[in-house]
């Protein structure tokens, strides 16, 4: 279809947007989003069989962006808390302005959950931000990570990267500081220029963290004083 071709062609070009599936069927949307992992749809309003509203409705707590060529549809649009509400022609800024609202509005979801779920070897689980202490790579299977808790326990999360691990944890808690780890910043007790001491106790003594050069300017942004 002419008009998802030119949509998707103006999400390519916003850096924000990573597309993950388009469809020009609400039917077969509805029926595989179970399964698809996602946090935000842009839906048409006007749509045969079932309109972008209905759909909406059914997707539950996913972000919705409306884009419409009726602007009689507005207040039902806002009425079922989208996003936003762009209308046709759709124009790349004015879509852009939308993602950066539903941007805005997951960082502020993310920072207010106090866990999340992951899938592990024991099934789906339930993590708490306060509980959990860092990440590392599973050093059998780098698709794997391992989630250390502050009371020494630890969970194998499946197939999972550290780029879907950021995008899920508040980064006002976490920070990744190496290619292999994520750490809580509450084990934070002293750090350098390379090395971050903890206070996770080991046999050795207390755990220290490899600070690598990519991630030093983001970990030191989150543990300076604010001005």
């Amino acid at each position: 279809m002419p008009g998802l071709t030119y949509l998707k062609m103006l999400c390519e070009q916003i850096s924000e947007l990573e597309i993950v599936r388009a469809f020009n069927d609400p039917h077969r949307l509805l029926k595989e989003s179970q399964d698809i992992d996602f946090e935000l749809c842009i839906l048409d309003i006007e749509m045969p069989q079932i309109n972008g509203l209905q759909v909406a409705n059914l997707l539950r707590d996913k972000m919705v962006i409306f884009t419409t060529a009726y602007s009689e549809h507005a207040a039902d649009a806002f009425d079922l808390n989208a996003i936003d509400y762009v209308r046709k022609p759709v124009q790349k800024e004015r879509l852009h302005q939308a993602v950066k609202k539903a941007v805005e509005h997951f960082s502020e979801k993310r920072e207010r959950k106090e866990f999340i779920q992951l899938n592990t070897d024991k099934g789906k689980s339930i993590i708490y931000f306060h509980q959990l202490a860092y990440i590392t790579a599973s050093e059998s299977d780098s698709r794997d990570k391992i989630a250390v808790m502050h009371d020494g326990s630890s969970l194998l999360l499946k197939n999972i990267s550290f780029g879907n691990l950021n995008k899920v944890l508040p980064q006002s808690l976490f920070c990744r500081i190496n290619k292999k780890q994520i750490i809580s910043l509450s084990i934070v007790t002293s750090y350098t220029f390379n090395e971050i001491t903890s206070s996770i106790l080991s046999e050795n003594g207390l755990v220290r963290f490899s600070l690598t050069e990519v991630y030093r300017p983001q970990f030191q942004n989150l543990t300076s004083p604010a001005s």
